[in-house]
Formats: structure tokens, C-alpha cells, sequence
């Protein structure tokens, strides 16, 4: 089969950072579903995994999670899908991706496809939406019955996970205040549902007065957490709790949360799949409810740049453009059927 993958974290400008490789089709374990990949999308995460390292692979690494495509094989254990079924899912950062022409995911991890949106819109979604979804409801317990017209600041709205975070926030009656600067990612977040958006080159405390709060009940951190996260201290209500997606780079000070009895929590959507965790079927129930949601226009894509054919000259230029850090919404690769 057709792939794309490396033996060398390089920058993406190196040749061989990104090949076009030629490998077997792999064989399903027990729960594992073999999915024929239609249209994949690329996140931060891919960047991440390829940057520059002395290590070199004596087998290529194939990266890639998010996906949509058709169940083609079955493990013998698997009981959630059929063959031929649609799927969509953000698979497991501990195996080879979705960046090929087949690939395998645990069922546990993936859920039947939206049927009202194309394979495109699609694939642009698992992962942000798993990362939001457990952001919101399972690290910082936002319910609509408790929390109906508290606070919420995203850092970072016109991103991927800021984009669906800010539609999910909505659901629950939450005010959902963001962080933009440009002028296209300001009218990207008010068009996904922010009610508030703060210039992030500015100071965010000050803008936050002016809008006549002081504090706000959550905040979702999805940039730089070190940067922000004093600022993040002194802009929590007491009691309130922030999540962050991203690691720090440096210690930071926590004594304001402590003074504010306030909490913070990471988010990794990869931590059940990683780990092995009880709650593995979670991501399976989260996509389900999340297509039911997309399917009656409730949650629409965040798809924004669309790149094709699947090759090695197009993920390059697929990692190029995230690796600038102004890249809005969401960024997918098709054309799978002309590399076959």
C-alpha cells in the first residue's frame, strides 16, 4: 500500500523528512478495525511527533490520526462494526497513523461517520472535537444543569480545538469569551459562537475589565501554557478551573490557585488510548453523540484549507502551513483513489 512516513525527525524542509513509502497492508488485532482511508486531517500533534530528534527508526514511522474511511477487515473480537461501514476517528499516538492508503484503529476508538457531511468535513473532526468534549465535560465538569451563564476564556478561538470548543461551550449556555488578533480569525471565532473576543497582543486582564468582568469561571488554554499562565491565575474566579492542552516549557508559580482554591487540569486526547484506561469506549460514545449533533446541524466542520493528492510533496506542505502557527480551523488532505 501507499504511504507516507520517515526514519528521520528533520525539519520539514529536508527531503527526507516526509518520504513516499511503499508498504505491506497491515493485519487487525483482535479489536482492531482495517479502515481503506479516504481524506485524513493534520494537526499540531503530526508536527510535534516529526520534529527534530537524534533517533532514527529502523522501521518508518507513519503518522496521522485523524480519518475517515470504510471498514474493509475485522478483528475477531470486534462487536461495535460491520464490514463496509463508514467510520471517523482520531486513533492512538503509540501506532502507525492514518497517513497511508490502509490503517488500523481499535474499535473503542472510532465511531460511525456523520452521514450529512463529506469525507472531508469529516476527517477534520475527531480529534478536536475529543479534545474539546473531554476538555469541557470530563476534566472540567461543565454541565448546562450547574453552569448555564458562567464564563468561559479559549486562548486561541480560531483554532481547531477552539473552534468546536466554542460550538460545544454554546450547547451549555456558557458565555464564551476568546482570544484572536487578526482580522480573519476574529470573524472566525464570532462565526463558530464567541460572544466576547480579546486581542491577545494586548493586555487580556484590562480587556476583560472592559467588558465589565473581572474574572471568568473556566478558562481553555490551546496556546503556549507558559505564556499565559500567570495571566491565566489572575483571571480565574475563585473556585473556577482551567484545562490547558499544552505542555509547559518552563516551571511557573501556582500560588495564586492556591490562594483562589482553583484548579487546573490537562487535557490528552491520546491518555485513554495510550494507557489502556477502563474508559477507552468513551471516545467511541463521545464521536457517536458528536455525529448525531453534526448530522442535525447542531455542530458544523471546522474544515477551512483542503489539500490534495496524498503524498509525501503534500503533507510536507500540509506540516509547513501548521508549522507557521496562523493556520485557522482545520487542515485536510485527500485524493487517497489516485495514489492506489
Amino acid at each position: 500500500m501507499k504511504a507516507v512516513g520517515f526514519y528521520r525527525y528533520l525539519p520539514i524542509e529536508e527531503t527526507e523528512s516526509l518520504l513516499d513509502l511503499t508498504l505491506a497492508v497491515p493485519t487487525p488485532r483482535p479489536h482492531d478495525l482495517l479502515i481503506k482511508v479516504r481524506a485524513v486531517s493534520v494537526n499540531p500533534v503530526d508536527t510535534k511527533q516529526r520534529s527534530p530528534q537524534e533517533k532514527v527508526e529502523t522501521e518508518p514511522r507513519i503518522l496521522g490520526y485523524d480519518a475517515v474511511g470504510k471498514v474493509v477487515q475485522i478483528g475477531e473480537q470486534v462487536t461495535l462494526f460491520q464490514l463496509d461501514e463508514e467510520v471517523y476517528f482520531a486513533g492512538d499516538v503509540t501506532r502507525q497513523g492514518s497517513n497511508a492508503a490502509y490503517t488500523l484503529v481499535d474499535e473503542r476508538l472510532a465511531a460511525r461517520k456523520p452521514e450529512k457531511l463529506s469525507d472531508v468535513e469529516a476527517a477534520a473532526m475527531p480529534l478536536t472535537t475529543l479534545t474539546a468534549w473531554e476538555a469541557l465535560f470530563d476534566r472540567l465538569g461543565i454541565t448546562p444543569e450547574k453552569d448555564r451563564g458562567k464564563s468561559l476564556l479559549i486562548i486561541n478561538g480560531a483554532g481547531g480545538v477552539g473552534s468546536i470548543a466554542t460550538q460545544l461551550a454554546n450547547l451549555t449556555g456558557l458565555k464564551v469569551l476568546a482570544t484572536a488578533s487578526r482580522s480573519e480569525t476574529v470573524e472566525w471565532t464570532k462565526k463558530h459562537g464567541t460572544t466576547i473576543v480579546l486581542d491577545h497582543h494586548r493586555s487580556l486582564p484590562e480587556q476583560l475589565r472592559k467588558q465589565g468582568l473581572e474574572t471568568v469561571d473556566y478558562i481553555l488554554c490551546l496556546h503556549d501554557t507558559t505564556r499565559y499562565f500567570h495571566i491565566m491565575q489572575e483571571m480565574i474566579a475563585p473556585e473556577g478551573k482551567i484545562c490547558s492542552i499544552v505542555e509547559l516549557s518552563e516551571p511557573v508559580s501556582m500560588s495564586l490557585l492556591k490562594d483562589k482554591s482553583a484548579t487546573f487540569v490537562y487535557e490528552f486526547m491520546f491518555t485513554r488510548s495510550k494507557y489502556q484506561t477502563d474508559t477507552m469506549i468513551r471516545q467511541h460514545e463521545i464521536l457517536t453523540e458528536a455525529a448525531r449533533l453534526f448530522d442535525t446541524g447542531v455542530l458544523v466542520s471546522t474544515v477551512n484549507q483542503v489539500l490534495a493528492p496524498f503524498n509525501a510533496t503534500t503533507m510536507k506542505e500540509a506540516h509547513r502551513i501548521l508549522e507557521t502557527g496562523r493556520s485557522i480551523g482545520k487542515l485536510v488532505v485527500k485524493g487517497f483513489d489516485e495514489n492506489e
